[in-house]
């Protein structure tokens, strides 16, 4: 999604805390991640910028969104929930587990196989079975530091609870939803949208929850799209 976006905006990518390249132990509390997204604003010497984010960065944008309204122009939400509920903290606990399984059974795929079935659709999988196959060798060749940040971020998720954050979003907001997500239900990020004031909703249709790997064009382009009706209004 990174290039066709540069193509007309200075686009800034980040791993929050914990992953490979933003090292050391993940916060217990998602709203430190989105604090370390401003700081890293201020450090780049960028006043406002759009957030593009989705999944677990979706609720960090929105928690931006809300506390530092003066840092955002738009918000694009792909993914994402208003709230975490019992079924999720249940995938997640899983997913949590799957990683430690990985360390200590040597067989580092693992959290691939407990993964890909929740996050890409059935139809994605079936059609790029040799692609899941290298990305489950790619991924049990990352190094341990890998898992143990995935795990760290996945204790994190108990603090996401964005629907008392919801009203203070004032920026134009496009929410995004995936068909066939079978880790965020729909009704989950319908009430998100529903609780902004200023959002817009769009359903991406065959797609999963990883729908920004398997729709990366249609994605963009809703980005571009978006951006580009916002006009004067910024």
């Amino acid at each position: 999604m990174a290039r066709p976006l540069a193509e007309r905006y200075q686009v800034v990518r980040c791993d929050f805390r914990g992953q490979l390249l933003s090292p050391g132990e993940p916060p217990a509390d998602v709203l430190e991640h989105a604090a370390a997204v401003v700081d890293l604003l201020d450090r780049l010497a960028i006043d406002r910028a759009h957030l593009v984010a989705t999944s677990f960065g979706g609720a960090v944008a929105l928690l931006v969104a809300a506390r530092w309204p003066q840092r955002v122009r738009s918000l694009i939400s792909i993914a994402s929930a208003d709230a975490f509920d019992d079924v999720m903290a249940e995938e997640v606990a899983r997913w949590r587990q799957a990683c430690l399984d990985s360390l200590a059974s040597g067989d580092r795929g693992l959290i691939s196989d407990v993964l890909e079935p929740v996050v890409y659709s059935p139809g994605y999988l079936a059609a790029h079975h040799e692609e899941q196959t290298l990305r489950r060798r790619q991924i049990a060749a990352l190094p341990d530091a890998w898992f143990q940040g995935l795990a760290g971020l996945l204790d994190s998720t108990p603090s996401v609870a964005l629907s008392g954050e919801l009203t203070a979003v004032r920026c134009p907001t496009l929410v995004v939803a995936a068909e066939l997500d079978r880790f965020i239900p729909l009704e989950r990020t319908r009430a998100l949208a529903e609780g902004i004031a200023v959002a817009r909703f769009v359903l991406v249709e065959g797609a999963g929850h990883a729908v920004v790997v398997e729709q990366p064009e249609r994605i963009a382009t809703l980005c571009l799209d978006f951006l580009a009706g916002l006009g004067s209004r910024l």
